[in-house]
């Protein structure tokens, strides 16, 4: 397991305010009903027939293919933590479910979770076209060995009503602290729900905003091409891009000491605490990439994504080799954020 993903780098455009972009496919079989339907036998033999298609997908896509109930809880966690499955794919039982990824961890396959086959691709910064470039290949190829449930009419047929049609969801995950600082985010928030967007937490549906991050999503696929969806949502993420950076500048214009004192004290508390909730060690690397963004604090080497992975239960587990108490995990992960914070020797 790479300790990090390819798009956790920060390397793509708008990358300070812009964590990933996602793009992600729902697709079931013809004739097959619905996971929450099938029976052992239905399952056992649609997992094999869709490890044999990921199998023989040819050059270019060198896909390693995990069954779920051959990795352990912690390790299924972490795949959690980095976005590349979804919490409910993890709902026991886990038997029948699998995860398909490549090397970079920028794809990656789900299989049985809410349909039988959840295609995503997810890249650092703004990139929800090639993203989309990447999906439609690599749809185009599974497609090719695989018979898709599909109407003429509806379109992509699958569990949840709303994701009839193109069955895409296109997302963005964002940092916008100036704007919950300067309280516009609720505005914000209610304009998008009234053009057919949805927000939601760090890990998508059913969970909380946590250190400013933010998954701004389509609300439906149906009515619209996959690139007028992908237009739609690239399109308003550069005008909720230039508020935050207009916000980040009103904050430095007129409330300088204050943001530097905070971000500042911020820092202090993550380079000497001995011991460091989840919740609050997100809450204070978020207000430090914000100092760090406007040159009120040191560079790092490791990203804000990577830091925030590393506060993660199951990531931390997975670093120790075994379970941890939640009083050793909030001692350790103070530990490691000193660690890299300060520019020491962290864990690999």
């Amino acid at each position: 397991m790479a300790p990090f993903s390819a798009w956790m780098q920060a390397k793509g455009p708008d990358a300070d305010i812009v964590l990933s972009s996602r793009i992600r496919l729902a697709r079931n079989l013809k004739n097959t009903v619905f996971p929450n339907r099938l029976n052992d036998e239905s399952a056992k033999k649609m997992l094999d027939q869709i490890e044999w298609a990921i199998g023989d997908l040819g050059s270019g896509w060198n896909m390693h293919f995990q069954k779920l109930d051959s990795l352990s809880p912690i390790h299924r966690q972490v795949q959690v933590e980095k976005h590349l499955i979804s919490p409910a794919l993890i709902e026991e039982p886990v038997k029948y479910k699998a995860l398909a990824v490549d090397e970079k961890e920028s794809i990656s396959i789900m299989v049985n979770e809410e349909d039988h086959l959840r295609i995503q691709i997810l890249l650092s910064g703004l990139q929800l076209k090639e993203a989309w470039t990447i999906a439609d290949q690599l749809d185009d190829v599974l497609e090719q060995r695989l018979d898709y449930a599909y109407d003429n009419h509806s379109g992509y047929l699958t569990a949840c009503p709303t994701n009839i049609g193109t069955a895409m969801r296109a997302s963005v995950m964002v940092h916008l602290p100036a704007l919950v600082l300067t309280r516009q985010a609720s505005q914000v928030f209610t304009t998008l729900a009234q053009i057919g967007m949805v927000v939601r937490g760090l890990y998508g549906e059913g969970s909380d905003a946590v250190g400013n991050i933010f998954q701004i999503s389509n609300q439906v696929s149906l009515g619209l091409s996959e690139e007028e969806f992908i237009h739609n949502l690239a399109t308003v993420t550069q005008q909720i891009v230039g508020r935050e950076r207009h916000a980040r500048q009103y904050l430095q214009d007129n409330a300088g000491v204050v943001l530097t004192d905070r971000v500042e004290r911020a820092w202090g508390l993550l380079t000497h605490a001995r011991i460091m909730s989840s919740e609050e060690a997100l809450r204070l690397l978020s207000e430090v990439k914000l100092g760090q963004d406007l040159n009120l604090l040191p560079q790092t080497e490791s990203t804000f994504t990577q830091l925030t992975l590393l506060t993660r239960p199951g990531f931390l587990q997975s670093l120790a080799g075994h379970e941890l108490q939640a009083a050793e995990r909030d001692q350790i992960r103070a530990q490691f954020l000193r660690s890299k914070l300060r520019g020491e020797s962290g864990p690999e």
